[in-house]
């Protein structure tokens, strides 16, 4: 296996451990540990510069300079806790951009579809989150927006490569359970919105 695949897969190993800490949590010591290591055995280390007769064919390869880079902000996700950030937070950009690299670092389309769902997922309980607090209204309705956006794009990706996956109905079975508690909070824009929501990924369900 090359350099740069087994960056890539280390990259996406350790940006899914940190996707699927609950919100509010924090990774343990020994995961950030980890991360330092990897960067202080070189893992971000320039390669040596080839020879000038090889220099065409041993080009770093641009998924490894994006390894790299994710790694890089995988240890600062690690660092700072990231994963507990809601939106409203200083930290929580670097959540989202972490996200955001998963979804890129993504071997293919049923993967990079998988992950935009369990963005939703993640988008879904930070609407749950920020219905307990004081947090004004715009940050609930870009949240809510958000939440759609990453369920219609993981959707899509997998309908084309998985049409028959049966993650699609259990995510919107998950959905639909995580969402409905939320209506009697909501207010009157709010509602219709994550009532169209509803509506969506009830269709998404095949009939018994």
């Amino acid at each position: 296996m090359s350099s740069a695949r087994q960056r890539r897969d280390r990259v996406l190993e350790q940006l899914t451990e940190l996707q699927s800490l609950p919100l509010g949590g924090t990774p343990e010591q020994a995961f950030k540990d980890r991360l330092r290591a990897e960067l202080l055995s070189g893992a971000l280390v320039e390669e040596p510069e080839p020879t000038p007769s090889r220099r065409v064919h041993r080009r770093r390869p641009l998924l490894s300079q994006l390894a790299a880079v994710g790694l890089a902000g995988a240890m600062m996700v690690s660092s700072f806790a990231t994963y507990q950030a809601v939106p409203g937070d200083s930290l929580y950009p670097l959540k989202r951009a972490a996200e955001t690299t998963l979804v890129r670092l993504s071997t293919d389309d049923a993967e990079r579809g998988r992950r935009e769902l369990d963005s939703a997922k993640a988008r879904a309980k930070e609407v749950a989150s920020l219905l307990g607090s004081s947090i004004d209204g715009p940050l609930i309705d870009r949240t809510l927006k958000d939440m759609e956006e990453s369920t219609r794009a993981g959707i899509s990706r997998l309908e084309r490569t998985e049409p028959r996956s049966p993650k699609i109905k259990k995510f919107a079975k998950d959905q639909k359970e995580a969402v409905k508690p939320m209506l009697q909070q909501l207010d009157e824009a709010q509602l219709a919105q994550a009532e169209g929501y509803l509506d969506y990924i009830e269709g998404l369900v095949e009939p018994k």
